[in-house]
């Protein structure tokens, strides 16, 4: 199999039908007008490696934690984003097994090569999950910054062809739901105070 895989090469592993693989090659289009570019080249593999196993949302977390003197929150938190992680991961994508737009991503951006399927983006979901969780335990501009960089993370994704545009918006939605119900669920339990 080659590294630059089409959705025709893999039959009954992307077939999301002809709409979702219109918009994706309508946004890989737009993407690759300005793949190339120094800045943004080293921008967006910087936020794909930083995604990687949640490290920069187990950062913020941990410095939120420290900054409101509640190591519980840092707990909670480190649980709930890899219980969304084992959701995403071991969970939907083994129902989709997507097949990824190419096998290490974009050439000359070097990026972890992914060992679960592409649909939806893990990266995506759990840089929304962990901005609805993180944002709202500070202000702006922090807040701003950490959904920022939940946009920069997602996107990130497509931009170094790793993921099709559609698996970056599932995984957008993915997380923010679970974001929703994990919310809903500690807020039941009376656990205000672990958000």
């Amino acid at each position: 199999m080659s590294d630059d895989l089409r959705p025709d090469d893999v039959p009954g592993q992307h077939d999301l039908g002809p709409a979702v693989e219109h918009f994706d090659e309508v946004v890989d289009e737009q993407l690759e007008r300005v793949r190339g570019n120094a800045v943004l080249d080293r921008v967006f593999t910087t936020a794909s490696h930083v995604g990687d196993f949640s490290l920069i949302w187990h950062s913020i977390n941990l410095a939120l934690g420290i900054r409101n003197r509640n190591p519980r929150r840092i707990v909670m938190f480190a649980s709930l984003i890899g219980l969304e992680s084992l959701i995403v991961n071991q969970g939907i994508k083994r129902i989709f097994k997507r097949s990824r737009p190419t096998l290490t991503g974009e050439d000359g951006l070097e990026v972890r090569t992914p060992l679960t399927s592409s649909f939806p983006s893990g990266h995506a979901s759990s840089a929304t999950f962990a901005a609805v969780l993180l944002a709202h335990r500070t202000r702006n501009p922090v807040a701003a910054l950490i959904y920022t960089a939940a946009f920069t993370v997602a996107t990130s994704r497509a931009y170094v062809r790793i993921h099709h545009a559609s698996d970056v918006v599932a995984g957008v939605v993915t997380g923010g739901l679970l974001a929703a119900i994990a919310r809903r669920l500690i807020r039941r339990a009376g656990a205000d105070d672990l958000l």
